[in-house]
């Protein structure tokens, strides 16, 4: 954990540097301009430098702040942008210069008044019924081969009385098996949904072309409320696979060299292949469903491709448990909330032992479970029509502002090297 925070401090650090560096003097430039440039292009870097670390960036403070719907147009480090803007404001303001402070600051909570009145998003009046079962499996047993039929037991007792006309939602790794290991389970499972008019999406490991995936598979009816039998095949199509897996947790890197080194980097289920970047909406009683497992949530343009015009709503499901009582889960909740507001779709949210939820398209909470119990959620998911800002453009925007004012600052501060 210690190396950890080391290595996150290495990018603030770097705005610091870079800042002193090129604009030693405060004032509306410093302040305005090439810091907030400087905040978000380290922020962007620590999405994807060794695989990326996206957790917390400024913009998540206001997942349920004042500003929360500009991020419908500009995306979360669009809002960051926006905060480290007030930030070199506020800093101007106790250095008594306040015409900054006076400009900007009425000019964000205009915009924030503004974003909601232009948010294409319109509600349909339909809804999808879901029921979210959260197992609150002990992660000191979540590996363990004598617990696995207890496990999938637990769930099948858990979902049997809020089967019917209803898409169950299992969250990660529920099934913590191969596939083929429990076939006649998921069959009788396929059978069990579809003869309920039902779907269950549940979290399991898939194991193709001698490749283990932490995935995603659907059981009972894919295309419509009432069928004559259940979709569900072993390796068949209706499924995700997931592409941004967890350093160390699930991959790890120079495992050639690491592995040897100690049994911390030999954890269960530490050997995961990668599913591919763009994959199809998974489809539950004809309902299209863009899925993110656990912590792929947090990478913003991996699930904005994975969206599509036909995109009901997101779903992403977890295993917290690791976390303990920490604020962990809490604060992945708040990440995978700013997801629904930035594209405009509800969100539904299956976790091992919370936070279960259920978000509308504007990121607020709609139902939720308790932590750490056994339980199950049963809700209506408010469908919507439109496409937001940002799922059409994106970071880019941002981003592009951002070098654009980090490149002039470069060319100003050689121009004035040489000059001296």
């Amino acid at each position: 954990m210690a190396m950890l925070a080391l290595y996150l401090a290495l990018y603030p650090a770097l705005v610091g540097s870079l800042l002193q560096k090129l604009a030693p003097h405060s004032g509306k430039y410093r302040n305005l301009l090439l810091f907030p440039a400087l905040w978000v292009l380290t922020e962007w870097a620590r999405g994807w430098v060794m695989t990326g670390f996206p957790w917390l960036w400024a913009g998540y403070s206001q997942t349920m702040g004042p500003l929360k719907e500009l991020a419908s147009i500009i995306g979360t480090l669009g809002l960051s942008f926006v905060i480290a803007i007030i930030a070199g404001s506020l800093a101007l303001l106790a250095q008594k210069r306040w015409h900054s402070a006076a400009i900007i600051i009425p000019l964000t909570l205009i915009a924030a008044f503004i974003a909601p009145i232009v948010d294409p998003i319109k509600t349909t009046g339909k809804t999808a019924s879901v029921v979210l079962v959260q197992g609150n499996i002990a992660q000191s047993m979540k590996w363990n081969p004598d617990a696995l039929w207890p496990t999938m037991l637990k769930y099948m007792d858990l979902t049997r009385p809020d089967l019917e006309d209803n898409i169950v939602i299992w969250p990660e790794a529920a099934i913590p098996a191969p596939e083929s290991m429990v076939g006649d389970f998921l069959v009788n499972a396929n059978k069990v949904a579809n003869l309920n008019n039902s779907a269950i999406i549940t979290g399991i490991i898939s194991h193709q072309h001698n490749h283990f995936y932490n995935a995603l598979i659907v059981l009972g009816n894919h295309n419509k409320l009432h069928q004559a039998e259940g979709d569900y095949q072993l390796n068949g199509d209706n499924d995700y696979k997931k592409h941004h897996l967890l350093p160390i947790g699930e991959f790890v890197p120079f495992e050639e060299l690491l592995r040897p080194i100690a049994p911390f980097f030999n954890l269960p289920m530490s050997s995961f292949a990668r599913g591919a970047y763009q994959q199809p909406n998974l489809t539950a009683l004809g309902y299209h469903i863009a899925a993110a497992i656990c912590y792929e949530i947090a990478f913003p343009e991996q699930l904005r491709d994975n969206i599509t015009p036909q995109t009901d709503f997101l779903l992403t499901v977890s295993n917290d448990a690791w976390f303990g009582h920490s604020n962990g889960p809490l604060q992945h909740m708040e990440i995978a909330q700013m997801r629904a507001i930035e594209f405009g779709r509800p969100l539904v949210r299956s976790t091992n032992n919370g936070v279960t939820a259920v978000v509308d398209a504007k990121g607020n909470i709609i139902k939720q479970l308790p932590q750490f119990e056994a339980a199950v959620l049963k809700a209506k998911v408010p469908l919507v029509s439109g496409e937001t800002w940002f799922y059409r453009f994106g970071q880019w925007p941002v981003l592009g502002l951002s070098w654009l004012l980090f490149i002039f600052a470069g060319i100003r501060y050689w121009q004035q090297t040489r000059r001296r």
